[in-house]
């Protein structure tokens, strides 16, 4: 292709920065509802599709399941709509897909969401068009996959007859300081003109022009993605691994690494626990591995990672046992409450939750499980439904066992001390340091 062949993105640039482009969100999940929010509050019509006929119903009366979109925020957004229709694509300037990208049993990329995402937009693709893929893939999604299906259903071509590129998301639920509106972005184009149609795209939305980062091509825009996670993936398991070995040592893990944190310069604190959780740090490091056997590379070292990550709820449950056989407490039977069930305090969302693999490995061991969550009020637990309870005293003091597994602010830190209950606090959520009746990790 050369450069007199590609589509000029001047007329969509113009029409964003004229606030005339329609934005449409497919998938309207914990990234793409917010990101409509974003577009909706810039002052861009916006568009969302979701498969979900129930999740858009209720869009539709106000009602979100996003915990970092309001009811009230949903509820001004005069110019959102969500539909489960596709035909609303005709109407698109640009199309984000914001599709789950899971992986298997065998860690293998699930790309099924983006497939069927693509094929939807390609039906009713049209020219000048611009397609992002936002969702987190390994480093080839956006032309090896999205960009054949999108040209070979429309008939058209990426970059000639419409634009395409790769931009990723950078959302961390529940974080007040760094929101969409200030949080740098990156992203890709498959021409220098899809790269700047985005841009200007990703600004309306942007507190200043000079958040945007453009790159070469999506592929760098994928990578980039995957080294962020994957560099707290790799340093969660580094102080995951030093904790384990610090207690061999009878050294307080949480001593040290306060210490190490005064050093104003080369060190980075990351904090021991169950494992993260979520859907980006324990799962994106997966797709560089499984890319890379294309290239008959072993990346040995972030597979380790993931291991040790992995391994640490069942190195907190043997911690659990040594504590409880040292107290004379037997698990079968023990009525043992859990603090913490969402994958990280703030957020409702328990997928790949650590904390509930914790429960699930004490349910195993035949305790009485019971958890307190001030987001999750329910949640499975092998062939149970348990209702979250609230930790009062009379809660706490019930309790044979108390195990800590999310840091919350919401948890009642001096009932939980002043309690007779032994607590094992696997994250260091109490602050307490260890005695007769209190561990941590």
């Amino acid at each position: 292709m050369t450069g007199s062949t590609w589509r000029d993105p001047a007329p969509l640039v113009a029409r964003i920065e004229a606030g005339d482009a329609v934005v449409a969100i497919v998938g309207l999940g914990y990234v793409g509802l917010p990101l409509a929010m974003a577009f909706a509050q810039a002052g861009l019509r916006t568009i969302g599709l979701d498969v979900d006929t129930a999740r858009v119903a209720a869009l539709q009366q106000g009602h979100s399941h996003v915990d970092d979109v309001p009811d009230a925020m949903l509820q001004a957004a005069t110019n959102f709509e969500a539909t489960t229709d596709p035909a609303v694509l005709d109407q698109a300037d640009a199309v984000f897909l914001c599709v789950p990208t899971p992986f298997d049993a065998t860690k293998t990329p699930v790309l099924d969401f983006v497939r069927s995402a693509a094929d939807t937009v390609a039906r009713h693709l049209r020219d000048g068009q611009l397609v992002i893929l936002q969702s987190t893939t390994f480093p080839g999604t956006t032309t090896e996959v999205v960009q054949p299906i999108l040209e070979e259903v429309s008939g058209k071509a990426a970059g000639i007859d419409f634009h395409l590129a790769y931009s990723p998301e950078r959302v961390d639920p529940a974080n007040t300081t760094w929101t969409l509106g200030n949080t740098p972005k990156v992203c890709g184009g498959v021409t220098p003109g899809c790269g700047e149609a985005t841009r200007a795209l990703l600004c309306t939305f942007l507190d200043t022009p000079d958040l945007v980062t453009v790159v070469s091509e999506p592929k760098v825009a994928e990578l980039s993605k995957l080294a962020e996670n994957t560099y707290r993936a790799v340093n969660i398991a580094y102080v995951n691994e030093l904790a384990m070995l610090a207690h061999e040592m009878d050294v307080d893990i949480w001593e040290v690494l306060e210490a190490s944190a005064t050093k104003p310069f080369g060190f980075q604190s990351f904090m021991p626990g169950i494992g993260p959780g979520g859907q980006c740090i324990p799962v994106n490091p997966y797709y560089i591995s499984w890319k890379a056997r294309e290239y008959d590379f072993h990346t040995s070292f972030i597979e380790l990672a993931g291991d040790i990550n992995l391994r640490m709820a069942n190195y907190v449950m043997y911690r659990i046992h040594t504590f409880t056989t040292r107290l004379g407490i037997k698990l079968a039977g023990a009525k043992v409450l859990c603090l913490g069930a969402a994958f990280k305090a703030g957020v409702s969302d328990v997928r790949n939750s650590r904390a509930v693999k914790v429960m699930e490995l004490l349910q195993q061991e035949g305790a009485q499980v019971s958890f307190a969550d001030p987001l999750v009020q329910s949640l499975r637990l092998g062939d149970d439904t348990l209702t979250a309870v609230t930790p009062d005293e009379p809660t706490l003091a019930e309790a044979d066992l108390i195990v800590v597994l999310v840091r919350n602010a919401a948890w009642p830190v001096t009932q939980v001390l002043s309690v007779a209950t032994p607590t094992f606090d696997a994250v260091n959520a109490l602050g307490e340091k260890p005695h007769a009746t209190h561990e941590r990790l």
